[in-house]
């Protein structure tokens, strides 16, 4: 089986590193294999090591989570090939993978895809907003998670079966 589940936006240091840390914490209260597996997060157009940005830390500090260590990585074709699921925040990232990962992941999402009902399914940039903005991308992402572990869960069971 894949060996880790990936989320994916522009730099890393904002979007996908706060909704990998989400949907990781909501995994430890799952069964095996989920509660074992493990979110990664990396860019499109990363830049190695740089720094997750200073209010997307504040907005996980306030629901408990800490991603202070958290360091930007470009994604890899090898990343892309070994994930079980990726998660992107919009439309144009899932694009640029089709573009450039060959060959291209089966198993590419938007990470508030599975949201039922006439709502956004991409996440907006908050880099360089306010703290209000990044709250409001965090609240996006757990109002999506409960739907991703849905489908995960379904994923997971077909590919033991």
């Amino acid at each position: 089986m894949s060996d880790h589940i990936l989320t994916i936006c522009t730099a890393n240091i904002c979007r996908s590193p706060m909704a990998a840390a989400l949907l990781q914490h909501a995994l430890r209260g799952q069964p095996e294999p989920l509660k074992s597996m493990q979110v990664l997060s990396a860019g499109i157009a990363a830049h190695e090591g740089e720094a997750v940005s200073e209010n997307s830390v504040i907005a996980l500090k306030k629901v408990g989570i800490d991603i202070g260590g958290c360091r930007a990585q470009p994604l890899t074709r090898k990343m892309a090939g070994d994930a079980l699921a990726i998660f992107c925040m919009t439309e144009s990232h899932r694009a640029a993978i089709l573009l450039n990962i060959d060959p291209p992941p089966r198993h590419l999402y938007l990470f508030r895809e599975f949201l039922p009902g006439d709502v956004n399914h991409e996440i907006a940039d908050p880099f360089g907003g306010s703290i209000k903005v990044y709250e409001t991308s965090r609240d996006e992402m757990v109002e999506a998670i409960p739907s991703i572990v849905a489908f995960l869960k379904k994923l997971v069971s077909e590919k033991t079966k």
